[in-house]
C-alpha cells in the first residue's frame, strides 16, 4: 500500500505554540522594525538637530515619537501578530516607549554632557539600550500572547 505523503506546509496550526514565534525570530523581527525606526527618529534627530536648530534633547524626543509610532503599527501587524488587541494595547505601547524615552533622554544627556561624546553618536549608542528594553517590555506586556492569570479563591 503507498504511503501517504502530506505537505508539511498545510499542517494544521493547531499545534501547541504554531501561532507564536520563537524569542530569536521575535527579537529580530523587532530589530528590523527598529531599524526602520531608528532611520525615521535620525532622519527627524538629524535635520531638527542640523538644520532647523533644535535643541538636541527637544530634536531627540520628536525623532523618539515619530519613530515609536512606526514602530507600534508594524510591530502590531508583524513581529507580534498573534497577540490578541484589546483597548489597551496601545496605551501599554505609550507607557513602555515613554519608559524608553526616559531611558533615551537620561543616557543621551550622559553620554554627551558626561563622556563628551558627539550628539549623533551619544544617541547611537543610546539607541541600542532602548531596542533591547523596551523589546522585552512589549514581548511581556504590550503585545503578551496569554491573559493574566486571574486569581481564584477555592476556600469557598
Amino acid at each position: 500500500m503507498p504511503s501517504k505523503r502530506t505537505d508539511p506546509s498545510k499542517a494544521p496550526s493547531s499545534v501547541a505554540g504554531a501561532g507564536r514565534a520563537p524569542l530569536l525570530v521575535q527579537f529580530l523581527k523587532f530589530g528590523t522594525v527598529g531599524v526602520s525606526n531608528t532611520l525615521i527618529t535620525f532622519i527627524v534627530y538629524g535635520l531638527l538637530l542640523k538644520v532647523f536648530g533644535v535643541w538636541y534633547l527637544a530634536a531627540s524626543a520628536v525623532g523618539f515619537v515619530a519613530g515609536a509610532t512606526n514602530g507600534f503599527l508594524l510591530n502590531r501587524r508583524w513581529t507580534f501578530r498573534g497577540h490578541v488587541g484589546d483597548s489597551l494595547t496601545p496605551v501599554r505601547w505609550a507607557i513602555v516607549q515613554t519608559c524608553g524615552l526616559g531611558i533615551n533622554e537620561g543616557l543621551l544627556y550622559l553620554f554627551v554632557h558626561d563622556a563628551r561624546l558627539d550628539k549623533l553618536l551619544a544617541q547611537v549608542f543610546a539607541t541600542g539600550v532602548v531596542t533591547v528594553t523596551t523589546f522585552f517590555a512589549n514581548r511581556a506586556w504590550t503585545f503578551r500572547t496569554q491573559r493574566p492569570v486571574a486569581m481564584v479563591d477555592t476556600d469557598l
